[in-house]
């Protein structure tokens, strides 16, 4: 890996910064199979902070751009595989194989996202690729699990969500199962397996060998429920949907006012004490049905009726101020416009700006995390299909000509 990096410099590629050489993760040569979405956003994690990430794809004549991540320069493509480099290698061309085999020997971790029965005819099972290479590490996202009844189904975001009990406990209580406005289950599943990537890189400096790393779907959209799970697995109740109000804490939820609606958390006696004391509602406050949080959240829906009232006769924005001066969290509830509008979100910098040669100047989302002795993420546009298929294989060891016979053979 070490010599790779060292190539990748000497070769002087301008996507290849040196400042993203300074990345945490800039060590690490990590070969991306993955599709849709859980993947991908793995592997995002990973190229965000330095890692040299190459993107293996279907040369363009074996298949249509597109698929769930839309076209390769609308939106959601452009933001999801951004700060990768792109190589096309036909895997199902005998010397596909040979090349990427020939990448597993050199590189760190190897992330797909087929159906484990593909992962066996592809050759690329921990088996085979730790015979090749005892350190590398493989990370397996599936629907359902690598084994188990349903481990061939094929996995989707909403029916992990469903099976997950995710759209039980989300919508107005009656309405019926509601999905989540995200592909949740895709995302959690994409973060879980980067977090174990990078647990098993650590484990690795220690034992000097890699393991395999997988999760799914399900699994990740159930570790998700958090305590409306061990409501059941230890308080043996079954969570309800609760539509805009906290399934436990009240009165928290959604609040009409003059103008619109907000958010309102006032849980525990401190907190109701001092929302009271911002509406002066002394008749709440002393309200015996309201005296404590067990009995509020008893007559929630009498108390939050009553909350109206006085609600109603304030902007949103007055409230917001109000309830935040006085320590009672309070917020907007904002369309996407508005939110990337807000000064809070423009000072934290969510939108990045990245230059596209084709689009221009595009943004794409900023991750999340943030680290106070390393640098900035240097972002850079999703490539185009195969834009560095010959500087990658020359960091492999090809040869020009070896290339150009790659090409006319139909294997790159």
């Amino acid at each position: 890996t070490q010599a790779l990096c060292e190539k990748r410099i000497g070769l002087g590629e301008n996507d290849m910064t040196d400042k993203n050489q300074q990345l945490p993760l800039s060590r690490f040569t990590v070969l991306d199979l993955t599709r849709v979405r859980s993947g991908p956003t793995a592997v995002r994690q990973l190229a965000d902070w330095g890692a040299n990430v190459i993107k293996i794809e279907s040369p363009a004549h074996m298949n249509a751009e597109g698929g769930m991540g839309g076209a390769r320069h609308g939106p959601d493509f452009q933001n999801i595989h951004r700060n990768k480099r792109s190589l096309t290698l036909n895997l199902k061309h005998a010397e596909g194989t040979d090349v990427l085999m020939r990448m597993v020997d050199q590189a760190d971790v190897l992330v797909e996202n087929f159906r484990p029965d593909v992962k066996r005819r592809l050759g690329i099972d921990y088996e085979s690729l730790a015979e090749r290479n005892s350190r590398i590490i493989l990370a397996s996202i599936s629907g359902f699990g690598q084994s188990g009844p349903y481990a061939n189904r094929p996995g989707f975001d909403q029916v992990a969500q469903g099976m997950g009990g995710l759209m039980s406990i989300t919508g107005l209580p009656g309405q019926g199962p509601v999905r989540v406005g995200v592909p949740i289950a895709d995302l959690t599943a994409g973060m879980y397996t980067a977090i174990g990537i990078l647990i098993a890189l650590l484990q690795r400096e220690d034992t000097g060998k890699g393991q395999w790393v997988h999760t799914s779907l399900l699994e990740a959209q159930i570790a998700m429920l958090d305590f409306q799970a061990a409501r059941w697995l230890i308080g043996g109740e079954v969570p309800p949907q609760a539509g805009n109000n906290h399934p436990t804490s009240t009165p928290t939820g959604v609040f009409a006012t003059a103008d619109g609606f907000i958010n309102i958390a006032s849980a525990g006696e401190t907190m109701w004490e001092r929302l009271c004391g911002v509406l002066q509602a002394d008749d709440l406050f002393k309200n015996p049905n309201y005296v404590t949080e067990r009995s509020r959240h008893k007559h929630r829906d009498a108390l939050n009726e009553d909350l109206a009232d006085y609600l109603q006769h304030r902007t949103s924005q007055d409230w917001i101020d109000a309830l935040n001066d006085a320590g009672v969290p309070s917020g907007p509830i904002y369309a996407i416009d508005e939110m990337f509008a807000d000064p809070q979100v423009e000072h934290v910098g969510m939108a990045k700006s990245v230059q596209h040669p084709e689009l221009g100047e595009v943004k794409v989302l900023k991750n999340a995390v943030n680290l106070s002795s390393t640098p900035d993420i240097d972002y850079r546009p999703t490539p185009e299909r195969g834009e560095h298929t010959d500087s990658v294989l020359a960091e492999f060891g090809y040869g020009g000509e070896e290339i150009e016979r790659l090409r006319v053979a139909g294997v790159i």
